[in-house]
């Protein structure tokens, strides 16, 4: 039984509702608070929590539930309550359970998952026992050791939700890695994966035959002293560590027609007061779609109708500390991106990573459509650089435990700035069969590189690296 639910439910939950989910556990159940008023949770008879309900969020954003939840939902908005149960405490997925289908038969909506929220019953909690509270103090965090903290999550796609949110912030502060520990169908959100930390985290996926591997890397893993880590071959040696690869990790043949297109770029505004945040994002999203993004949010569900004037507020809110966002498209046209916005010495940076997916028979992008994004950004967005990449991987974006292969080189652009630095005709004579076209303004161009952009022709890495080493003066 899953241990995370979900209600979604047409309008807020009032505080009876809420009492009455509470009450799932009987009237003698202990219940206390975390995070200033935040989260609410459902303790067993020595205050340990067995269930954590987060204040419901308001989603304003179409195709939320179904891209996280594979879910139908009300119309938008709608309330997302969500429940997370102690691991390995039956009775504690349960209350977890009937909290979320009290909420929903309340205040009218559905749960998720539905074999989780069947029953309204009251839960019989006599002389259950939760285990110690992990010393982060996270609801998400399942095991902390001196060396990760372990986060189990049973649902189709794990997302950056608040719980997770809170759990990535948690051992950054401590220097520990994030291990995600998963069933073998689950898929991540494109921003856990662009989130997730290096060594010693990882994400870990459950597997019949090999047991645990790594979701990203497909090494057969184990569990030893205290953290998830690859299973070493008995031919191994220091120099070749032979780690063995899990069965099914192994990429699929076929070639099913679903391509993405990945861009990511780097703005770098002058500091002003007047600075609208945004608008670099936007001009790309509507010259490769056709459309604006629909939302974003500091977590996801993104539950935000889409305003660079909200972002930039949030931004300047939040200054000097750096503000992470995510951004989505509409369900007709899938699209993700996740945005840092931090103070430098040179301004106000903007860091994008996003990405649009499509099936068989979609039209992708033209060169044409690429290259106006570029010189949008170069000539109206303080464009630093800009690299485009074309992949064979999923329309969803979600990123599945397998080998999809890597993105190959579309396009770089090189901003104006970066290109008057450059010693001499650097940034034009470069060991590229075909020069660079320049953008913008003759007296102050940025320059777009092309590559073939072929996801089945590798040599477009070849290039990009002879001409990032060209660049560097290597």
């Amino acid at each position: 039984m899953t241990k995370d639910v979900v209600a979604l439910t047409r309008t807020m939950p009032d505080p009876l509702s809420v009492l009455a989910g509470l009450l799932a556990g009987g009237p003698d159940m202990l219940a206390g608070v975390e995070g200033d008023g935040a989260v609410v949770q459902l303790c067993d008879e020595q205050g340990r929590p067995l269930v954590s309900v987060e204040a419901p969020l308001l989603v304003q954003v179409r195709g939320e539930a179904q891209r996280l939840l594979g879910a139908s939902e009300p119309e938008v908005p709608y309330w997302w309550t969500e429940a997370r149960a102690t691991t390995g405490v039956k009775e504690a997925e349960q209350l977890a359970g009937t909290f979320a289908a009290r909420i929903a038969t309340l205040v009218g909506g559905t749960a998720w998952p539905r074999e989780a929220t069947r029953s309204l019953a009251v839960v019989k909690t006599d002389g259950m026992r939760a285990v110690p509270t992990p010393a982060a103090a996270q609801p998400a965090v399942d095991v902390l050791t001196d060396k990760v903290a372990v986060v189990i999550q049973d649902r189709p796609v794990v997302a950056m939700t608040a719980w997770l949110s809170n759990a990535f912030r948690a051992v950054a502060e401590a220097d520990l890695g994030l291990q995600i520990v998963t069933p073998a169908g689950t898929r991540l959100s494109p921003a856990v994966r662009n989130n997730l930390p290096g060594w010693p985290s990882r994400w870990v996926v459950q597997d019949e035959k090999d047991g645990y591997y790594d979701g990203l890397s497909g090494a057969v893993l184990h569990w030893a002293n205290g953290l998830f880590m690859p299973v070493e071959s008995p031919e191994a040696t220091p120099e070749d560590p032979r780690t063995p690869m899990a069965d099914s990790f192994a990429p699929v043949v076929a070639d099913d027609g679903e391509r993405q297109l990945a861009v990511s770029f780097r703005a770098i505004h002058p500091a002003d007061e007047r600075l609208v945040l945004g608008g670099a994002l936007e001009a790309v999203w509507r010259e490769l779609t056709g459309e604006p993004p629909a939302g974003w949010g500091t977590e996801e569900p993104a539950n935000l109708p889409w305003s660079v004037r909200q972002l930039t507020d949030v931004a300047y809110e939040r200054a000097p500390e750096p503000t992470w966002l995510v951004v989505v498209g509409s369900p007709e046209r899938p699209g993700l991106a996740t945005v840092r916005i931090s103070r430098t010495e040179g301004g106000v940076e903007e860091d994008v990573t996003m990405a649009f997916g499509y099936g068989p028979g979609e039209e992708v992008p033209t060169d044409a459509d690429v290259i106006r994004a570029a010189e949008i950004l170069a000539t109206r967005h303080d464009l630093q650089s800009m690299l485009v990449q074309v992949r064979r991987a999923r329309r969803d974006l979600s990123v599945p435990p397998r080998f999809e292969g890597p993105g190959v080189p579309y396009a770089f652009v090189l901003g104006a700035d970066e290109v008057r630095e450059m010693p001499g005709d650097r940034a034009r004579r470069t060991p590229l069969p075909t020069p660079p076209r320049e953008l913008g303004p003759k007296r102050r161009p940025a320059l777009y590189y092309a590559f073939p952009g072929d996801p089945s022709d590798l040599t477009g890495w070849t290039d990009f690296e002879r001409l990032t080493r060209h660049l560097k003066g290597d």
